[in-house]
Parts: structure tokens; C-alpha cells; sequence
């Protein structure tokens, strides 16, 4: 069934049909379409409210309704087709509406502009998006404490400036990651609050002369509060603006992982090897086993950088109230929220389904001095200035480096070369197991305090997903 508008609703004040040309150009119907079980809700609880302040009668609200939720129906089931004719999705559905029960159907958009409508749609359509890439990401966080879990003890060593450092665990630097994500949740949760405002009685932008009850479409709607000035409500974009930035700051930590796993599953490195379902091979070299998925999500990230930054031009300059520019916010948005779903959806199994190889990392922990810092420390404890300390140290170093051993390799006689307080408990102190388990206060990488930050991590996970604690 097609919508049946040679005039457009609007077409009280032209003499003439629009051009194909300006037809085209200014239908939105192409992306916002996707927008219609929040458009038809919202007007479900609109019809209700003008029918509870006698602004039209209760048959009349039935009878839309009814029309309504048989749209609905019928827009599920693939009966209905929308058109580029009516615009968007609002003047679709309300054509729709019209054709099936006549005049009543005109009664619908009393006190109502599509400058509010849409608004709330975007809200409503927001929120539920929210819900579920939250949930995404706490399937993602439990991907990371399972691993966590079963790499305690895996030593593994740490960079910095991407060099090796100093000695820590695999679950130690996953949970690094699900600490990122915790405040990605955060702040999707942040964006909720301000998103959670329900515009409609806006109208145009200065309200309506009718006796609206917007509390109770508030509330029919499930929204928290409702706007508290119209110019606002129907311009305001904070709330995508806010959401593309909290998209942004997350799809930032997946590619740094990205980067991580993609140098990981090199050869040079060697540390991960990804499931082959979760990676592709070449075209010439039969050999290639390439970390697509990772690379592809490190890609995205600028997808959704572009996204944020298409918002904050199109808005930088706008006066109030609404104008047309604004129609362009909703492919940016939806693609945004697209691809961080998309690629929250495919992370988390490529994770899952990863062989770390404990015997590697542990023997690159060994090599690069990662140890330096706890022999410095180990004088300290002796009671030779950090200072001091450190030159001594530096000075075990370039002296191993030219004779190609570690510092658990130097003999004790040439230890008390550099600084006589070195004796042969040195050699316990700059295990790299034991550098690690000394590190035991919160924070650290010490297996005790991960089991800890584990059993936190896993107490936060269940009150994020409602599970009673047991």
C-alpha cells in the first residue's frame, strides 16, 4: 500500500506541486524511516493526551490508535511502503493514517509540529540504542574477566614508548581495558540522563496555544522530566552530540586494543593467535593469517570520529530555532550507533576465542631489563639512594648489554663490582614472578590484588546487570 499525496499535507499555501528535483533533494524518508515504532508510540500517547484535555473526542482517539497500531503491524510485516513523496517518516505515518480512517485521521497532528516530533522520536530512538550498546559492552567486559581469570599468573611484559618496561600479568593489562570500558559505560549512562527529556508540546518553537498535559505524555513515554523551553527542545542536538562523543572516546579504547592485538599476532611478537573464524587470508600469499576484524574496527574508529564531527559543524552555527540543516543529524547519528554496535558485536568473540601463548610472554618478560626497576629498588631497601640506585643499575645494564646477558646472569663478584651492599638474595628480589607478586598494593599487578579487582569487577558487572549478589 502506498501513500497517496499528490499535495503535500503542507500544501495549503503553494499554487503548484513540488518540482522531482526539490522532491528528492529534501525527503529524509531514505534514513528516518527507521525511526517509526518511536514516531508511532510517540503519537499513541499524543492522541491520549488531547483526548484526556477534550481536545478531541475519545472515539476519535480510539480510532486513531487503532489505525496506528495496524501501521505498525503492517510496517513489521513488509505491507507498507513509504515514499519519498511524503517526506519522512512523520508525513508517511500520518498519510498512512489518513488513508485508512479518513477526516479523523487530520485530527492527529493538533498541537503538534514535526519540529517536536521528531525530536522525541530521535530521544526515544536514542535511549533504546543506548540500552542495548550498554549491554554490549557488558558482554564484552565478561569476555575480559573470563581471560582474566585464567591468566593470573601469566607474566607478560609491559611497555612503555613501546619499549619493554617492567614485568606484569595478562589478566593485569586486560583488566586495564575493562577499566575503560567501565567508563565507557559511564558515560552512555551520562548521556541517558540528558536525553532522557520528553519535548513534545514544543510545537513549531513556541509551544501551543491548546491545554497540553505534557507530564502525562511524559509519563505514558517513560521519560524522566520533560524540556523546560521550547526553542530548545526542538533544536537542541546535545544529546546525539554528547552520544557521538561518548561512541568516539569508546571506539578510541577499541582501536587501541586493536593495535595491541594486531601487533600481538605478528610473528615479531607472537603473544596471540586469533580463532580462524575470526580472521582471513590472502588473495597471493597462501601463508598470511591476517587480523582483519581488528584492523577493520581500528579503521571505524575514524568512521565515527567523522560522525562526531559532522554534528558539531552542522550545529556550530545554527540559530535558533529549527532549521533544515538539522535533518542531517540522523544519518550521522544512526551511523554511528550502527557501526559501535557492529563492532562491539564482532570484538567480543574474536576476544573469546584468542590462544594466548603464555610460554612467549613469559620469556619476553625476561628479556629488555624489565626487572632494572626492582634491582634499583633492592638497593633502596639496602639503604642506597634511589638516586644512587638508579646509576648503579644503569651501569649493570650497558655492562650486560655488551656482554649479552640479563641482570639474573651477572655473578654475584661483578654484582659487588657496581655497589658492595648486592649479596645473593639479589637474584630471588629480580625474578620477574617475583617483581610482579611484590607489587601488591591496589592497583598493582600482584595476583593477589587482580583476584581482588576480579571479584570487585565481577560484584560491579551483576549491579550493572541487575543479578542479585549472592
Amino acid at each position: 500500500m502506498q501513500p497517496r499525496c499528490r499535495m503535500k499535507l503542507w500544501s495549503g499555501r503553494f499554487t503548484k506541486e513540488s518540482d522531482q528535483l526539490t522532491e528528492d533533494f529534501n525527503a529524509s524518508i531514505s534514513f528516518d524511516q527507521r525511526l517509526y515504532r518511536q514516531d508511532i508510540k510517540g503519537s499513541i500517547a499524543h492522541a491520549t493526551m488531547l483526548a484526556k484535555q477534550g481536545i478531541i473526542t475519545q472515539d476519535d482517539r480510539n480510532l486513531i490508535v487503532q489505525g496506528l497500531i495496524e501501521i505498525a503491524r503492517e510496517l513489521e510485516e513488509g505491507k507498507l511502503q513509504f515514499t519519498v513523496q511524503a517526506e519522512d517518516v512523520h508525513m508517511n505515518i500520518e498519510t498512512f493514517l489518513i488513508a485508512r480512517i479518513g477526516e479523523v485521521g487530520k485530527r492527529l497532528h493538533t498541537a503538534r509540529s514535526r519540529n517536536d516530533q521528531v525530536a522525541l522520536d530521535a530521544r526515544l530512538y536514542l535511549l533504546d540504542e543506548i540500552k542495548n550498546i550498554k549491554e554490549l559492552l557488558l558482554d564484552l567486559q565478561q569476555v575480559l574477566l573470563n581471560l582474566a581469570k585464567g591468566h593470573i599468573d601469566t607474566i607478560m611484559p609491559g611497555y612503555t614508548h613501546m619499549q619493554k618496561a617492567q614485568p606484569v600479568t595478562l589478566a593485569h593489562h586486560l583488566l586495564a581495558y575493562f577499566e575503560m570500558l567501565r567508563r565507557d559505560v559511564g558515560r552512555f549512562e551520562d548521556c541517558a540522563v540528558r536525553a532522557d527529556s520528553m519535548p513534545l508540546g514544543s510545537g513549531a518553537l513556541a509551544a501551543t496555544g491548546f491545554n497540553l498535559d505534557r507530564n502525562f505524555v511524559k509519563d505514558q513515554l517513560g521519560f524522566k522530566e520533560i524540556t523546560r523551553n521550547s526553542l530548545d527542545a526542538v533544536s537542541d542536538r546535545d544529546f546525539m552530540l554528547e552520544f557521538c562523543s561518548a561512541s568516539s572516546i569508546l571506539m578510541m579504547h577499541l582501536s587501541r586494543f586493536s593495535e595491541e592485538i594486531i601487533l600481538w599476532s605478528s610473528e615479531e611478537f607472537s603473544f596471540v593467535e586469533l580463532d580462524d573464524g575470526f580472521t582471513t587470508g590472502s588473495s597471493i600469499m597462501p601463508q598470511k593469517k591476517n587480523p582483519d576484524l581488528a584492523e577493520l574496527v581500528r579503521g571505524k574508529t575514524g568512521r565515527v570520529y567523522g560522525d562526531l564531527m559532522t554534528l558539531l559543524t552542522l550545529m556550530k552555527s545554527l540559530p535558533l530555532a529549527y532549521n533544515k540543516d538539522m535533518q542531517e543529524d540522523k544519518e550521522a547519528l544512526f551511523d554511528c550507533i550502527d557501526t559501535v554496535k557492529k563492532c562491539l558485536l564482532v570484538f567480543a568473540p574474536m576476544l573469546q576465542t584468542a590462544r594466548f601463548k603464555t610460554e612467549r610472554m613469559a620469556r619476553a618478560a625476561r628479556g629488555g631489563f624489565t626487572n632494572a626497576t626492582d634491582l634499583a629498588d633492592y638497593l633502596v631497601d639496602k639503604g642506597l639512594p634511589f638516586r644512587d640506585a638508579h646509576e648503579v643499575v644503569g651501569k649493570a645494564v650497558l655492562h650486560c648489554i655488551g656482554k649479552g646477558i640479563a641482570l639474573e646472569e651477572i655473578p654475584l663478584e661483578h654484582y659487588q663490582g657496581f655497589c658492595p651492599l648486592i649479596d645473593s638474595d639479589v637474584y630471588g628480589y629480580i625474578d620477574v614472578a617475583a617483581c610482579v607478586a611484590r607489587r601488591r598494593i591496589p592497583g598493582g599487578p600482584a595476583p593477589e590484588e587482580v583476584n581482588r579487582a576480579i571479584e570487585e569487577a565481577v560484584q560491579w558487572i551483576g549491579r550493572m546487570k541487575g543479578v542479585p549478589a549472592e
